[in-house]
């Protein structure tokens, strides 16, 4: 933030005072920063008679001098008042209904102004057509079912997560508002709630694993109350639908934050609830650790990351329990395909990896032993393998934890980098394959 710090956010938030109004001089905003998709839908919209602001995570970017990731647009239009003005406009959502309206290539999503979810008893909606008419409701345990209320932009501010996104930019008139102390906490460089943070939390509870997002991302300080409510509230994950627990822990690791991320997840005893089955000792600290810096240097050097590799890493633990247990059951084929299949499934009350993410994690695993100890009739079937790649990377991973000796991975990283005559000098040192017994025909008796 550039002019930030000359100025004094309110000492409490009362909210029937105007908003605290920067202009262009205060606040530093580059204009220039501003997304032209997301200036073209706020002018849009003004020149049609509406309010409209850029609000969120973009607007708390611009005031660090950061580069937003996208831009999003609060205004007092309904979403069928942003269709009629814009004919490439889409409606979507039943729990909070917006628009996503195209220009050119980007999408832009555009909310109106909304207020704070009443508490409507949900047992007097006896069908699902009787919730689908409830403008607002909440479940016994507080969590937001359905938030339609429209309301005013100051309305719309209260009722937002955090503070810090909770401030609107008008890019046309260059100002910013902030009706909740937003300011003060970017200066402080603290996430803070807006209201109870227990109630906050229990509204939606992954507003926990944001709460660790931002606070990695932006290296900000959690406010000591949203803090302390954390652990009280954390069981209510288990209410999150498992598509939209596993979308929020892939932001929470795939965006260059993830050693961050994992650190404070242990502070704060989550992941004894994301990863119930998660074991913990030095070897595997190591290994998961490892994984996380790793996975953020390749996004830092924009290489493809994946959240198969991730949860392939955190899964191995309970996977390799598994092997062992079913290793003596002499009834099963295959022994390590029944447990990563058991390992796979055991995430379904918690976390579901969509089907090719899962694929991904077994055939990483599979691979390992074969990684470890491969033939040399074997090898360049292994190195044509599409998973190769990364089983060979979780074998590294490996030996980097201290898990398995360096012999093999060392050999791998050799082999890849020779000619075809070098390579073939390098299989004819690995352990010949077993030769095969010859089946003998039995003779037959001469027929009498």
């Amino acid at each position: 933030m550039t002019s930030l710090g000359g100025l004094e956010a309110p000492a409490s938030i009362d909210h029937h005072k105007p908003p605290l109004c920067l202009h262009r001089a205060q606040h530093g905003i580059d204009a220039n920063a501003v997304d032209d998709a997301a200036l073209t839908v706020v002018q849009g919209l003004q020149d049609a008679g509406f309010d409209a602001f850029l609000v969120g995570g973009c607007v708390r970017d611009l005031l660090l001098g950061l580069s937003p990731k996208d831009f999003d647009v609060a205004t007092n239009a309904t979403p069928e008042d942003v269709k009629r003005v814009f004919r490439r406009a889409r409606l979507i959502g039943r729990r909070f209904r917006i628009a996503h309206v195209r220009v050119g290539r980007e999408v832009i999503e555009v909310s109106t102004f909304r207020q704070r979810a009443v508490a409507e008893d949900v047992t007097h909606a006896r069908s699902r057509r009787d919730l689908k008419d409830l403008v607002t409701a909440r479940s016994a345990e507080g969590l937001i079912l359905r938030d339609n209320a429209y309301g005013t932009i100051d309305e719309d501010a209260f009722r937002r997560d955090f503070s810090v996104n909770a401030l609107y930019y008008d890019p046309v008139t260059e100002t910013v508002l902030d009706y909740v102390g937003g300011l003060d906490d970017l200066r402080q460089r603290r996430l803070r709630l807006i209201g109870d943070a227990a109630t906050r939390l229990r509204e939606d509870p992954v507003r926990i694993l944001r709460a660790v997002r931002f606070a990695a991302k932006l290296d900000f300080d959690i406010d000591p109350e949203t803090r302390d409510a954390i652990p009280h509230v954390a069981s209510s994950i288990d209410s999150v639908a498992p598509a939209r627990l596993f979308d929020e822990l892939c932001k929470l690791f795939l965006l260059g934050h993830a050693a961050a991320a994992w650190e404070l997840l242990q502070e704060l005893g989550l992941v004894s609830t994301l990863f119930p089955d998660l074991r913990r000792s030095q070897q595997l600290d190591r290994l998961i650790a490892t994984a996380m810096r790793g996975t953020d240097d390749r996004v830092k050097e924009d290489k493809p990351v994946t959240p198969g590799f991730l949860f392939a890493v955190l899964l191995w633990d309970s996977y390799q329990e598994k092997v062992a247990q079913y290793a003596e059951d002499r009834t099963l084929a295959d022994p390590r395909e029944a447990a990563s299949s058991a390992t796979l499934q055991d995430r379904g009350s918690k976390i579901v990896l969509p089907k090719r993410h899962a694929q991904f994690v077994r055939e990483v695993w599979s691979l390992q032993p074969r990684l470890e100890a491969p033939k040399p009739r074997t090898v360049e079937r292994l190195v044509a393998h599409p998973r190769f790649r990364a089983a060979y990377d979780f074998l590294l991973l490996r030996a980097e934890s201290g898990e398995i000796d360096r012999t093999m991975a060392d050999w791998w990283t050799s082999y890849q980098a020779e000619d075809t005559k070098t390579r073939a000098a390098l299989r004819s040192e690995l352990v010949p394959d077993k030769a095969r017994r010859r089946r003998r025909r039995s003779r037959r008796p001469p027929a009498s």
